[in-house]
């Protein structure tokens, strides 16, 4: 797994944004250990979503480009999904919850792709998508449970690696695997003994259950501020990969992402959307002891103006 991680590195290197790390002093000291901030807020589409797609989509064949490509997303793999697809010039079609944030939804309508909006109490996303694949013959591109999906969101934690090479941990959001599973493969290629952790919100924590019991466990819709992170369990890919690469899993509370959020916004100036903060939150709750070199992937920055604003106002 991670040659085909080094492979899609090769693929996006001239294509993604290298994005670039940030230190805070002020974090430093308050958690007790040297942090490496990786800023996938700075990707494309502002999530490091563009990773994955792009890496799945630009190997798909010229037919199945024609068919057209399909995938279920709440916000930032449906963004990415249409901005590869506009490159390319293939047709995408979302399926998106219709409570998905306005801001990601436009965006994802402004890169040319059709929403096909459900309603997540009553639907479920992963069917609505397949029913259509069977009706119209098109490519399906999931968020996070495919190998070349995964192999690009790994690229991130290798760049990480790359620009400041040994890192005794690294704290990684996780929804439905994809990321994490990625950059443990990474990780794992490169630096054997970091630690990989997990971190997951305390109202979505399946992947920690599942992890921890070696049992597939569902959370469905959970009422997180990080809708991210709303899957409602790991892959059949993504299970096995994270219970294999990942060292540990720990949650967080809804309070600690809040957090989180107003930290990154008035310490160290970047606008980190809460799925993306997760790992900051670990280290400022002290969900995770953090020391020697740590490195967080911030995943994205693509928050609306509302949860902002209900964030920095509370």
């Amino acid at each position: 797994m991670f040659a085909q991680v080094q492979a899609a590195y090769e693929r996006l290197k001239d294509v993604a944004h290298r994005t670039p790390i940030h230190t805070s002093r002020t974090l430093n000291e308050q958690v007790g250990a040297e942090v490496f901030l990786k800023c996938e807020n700075f990707q494309r589409i502002g999530a490091f979503k563009f990773r994955g797609a792009y890496n799945a989509i630009s190997q798909l064949s010229e037919a199945e480009r024609a068919r057209g490509v399909i995938t279920y997303s709440s916000g930032n793999h449906a963004q990415a999904t249409a901005l590869v697809c506009q490159l390319f010039d293939i047709q995408a079609h979302i399926v998106m919850p219709d409570n998905a944030p306005a801001t990601k939804r436009a965006a994802t309508e402004g890169y040319g792709a059709h929403i096909i909006a459900y309603n997540p109490a009553t639907g479920d996303r992963k069917q609505i998508a397949e029913e259509l694949v069977a009706q119209h013959g098109y490519t399906i591109i999931p968020p996070y449970d495919h190998l070349a999906v995964v192999a690009g969101q790994g690229t991130a934690a290798l760049e990480l690696l790359q620009d400041v090479e040994k890192l005794d941990m690294l704290l990684v959001p996780c929804g439905g695997g994809g990321l994490l599973s990625g950059s443990a493969i990474a990780v794992k290629g490169m630096y054997p003994a970091c630690q990989v952790i997990g971190i997951e919100p305390e109202l979505a924590d399946d992947a920690t259950r599942s992890f921890r019991t070696g049992v597939l466990h569902t959370v469905t819709n959970p009422p997180t501020i990080a809708d991210g992170t709303r899957t409602p369990f790991l892959g059949d890919l993504t299970f096995p990969l994270v219970r294999e690469y990942v060292d540990d899993m720990q949650t967080v509370s809804e309070q600690a992402i809040i957090d989180a959020v107003k930290f990154l916004f008035y310490r160290t100036k970047l606008v980190i959307e809460p799925s993306g903060a997760l790992g900051v939150a670990a280290l400022l709750s002290g969900a995770v002891q953090a020391s020697g070199r740590v490195g967080v992937i911030l995943s994205g920055g693509n928050i609306d103006a509302a949860t902002m604003t209900h964030i920095l106002g509370s």
